[in-house]
């Protein structure tokens, strides 16, 4: 097996036999990587899900499992195979080699699903879990980057209730402007705090968010 590929993933095979398994599809016959596929998959949820749970000790199980299913699907799994070439290695049968198979995001998703699977066959759960947060590293970095950016009705919601405070209600107040460009006015209220606030914005939603961040600023001051 080429010594480059294996100075990409940075793994060395106790069994090389795994890694040309993993590497072989089906339409070449033999011994190939379908039933690793199957293993990966299921190893690569559970870690992708055990380090979601411990990186983000305050999601939601909808928030974990939508980011589960954003890392861990045919386009992230080829994303992962196309980083290290991997579809120059692959094993395949005359006729995925002329319709370009190796650079098919189905086969490349397999073959990185059956890649995990013959780590952790060949080094277990440990190995097949260090690798795969190796390998998921710049994904893993750019979900904490885009979670912290959160809009204001979230922050407002996660405030109060740190807080064990009231949930803050909202009300459309008015609707302006012509139908194609109406202007949304949106209260909020905060059962405790006086007064209320209000916001703007081009939908309800949009509205709300205004008025939202407007309490916030009010709480903190």
């Amino acid at each position: 097996m080429s010594e480059d590929l294996i100075e990409k993933i940075n793994y060395e095979f106790q069994e090389p036999a795994f890694l040309k398994m993993a590497l072989t599809h089906r339409s070449k016959g033999g011994d190939h990587n379908e039933r690793l596929e199957f293993l990966g998959d299921a190893v690569v949820n559970f870690v992708i899900a055990e380090i979601l749970y411990q990186q983000f000790p305050r999601a939601t199980e909808g928030e974990l499992s939508r980011w589960r299913a954003s890392l861990v699907n045919r386009d992230a799994l080829a994303g992962l195979a196309r980083d290290f070439d991997l579809g120059r290695y692959l094993f395949l049968g005359p006729g995925e080699v002329r319709s370009g198979g190796n650079e098919r995001s189905s086969i490349l998703s397999c073959a990185m699903e059956a890649l995990i699977g013959a780590v952790y066959l060949d080094g277990g759960y440990d190995a097949a879990s260090n690798k795969i947060r190796e390998w998921y590293e710049p994904l893993l970095q750019s979900l904490s980057s885009a979670s912290s950016h959160k809009d204001p009705k979230t922050l407002l919601q996660e405030y109060l209730q740190s807080r064990r405070m009231a949930l803050p209600v909202y009300k459309v107040h008015e609707i302006s402007g012509e139908a194609h460009q109406q202007i949304f006015t949106v209260s909020c209220e905060v059962e405790g705090i006086e007064g209320m606030t209000l916001g703007k914005g081009t939908s309800r939603r949009r509205g709300e968010q205004d008025a939202a961040h407007a309490m916030l600023l009010r709480l903190k001051k």
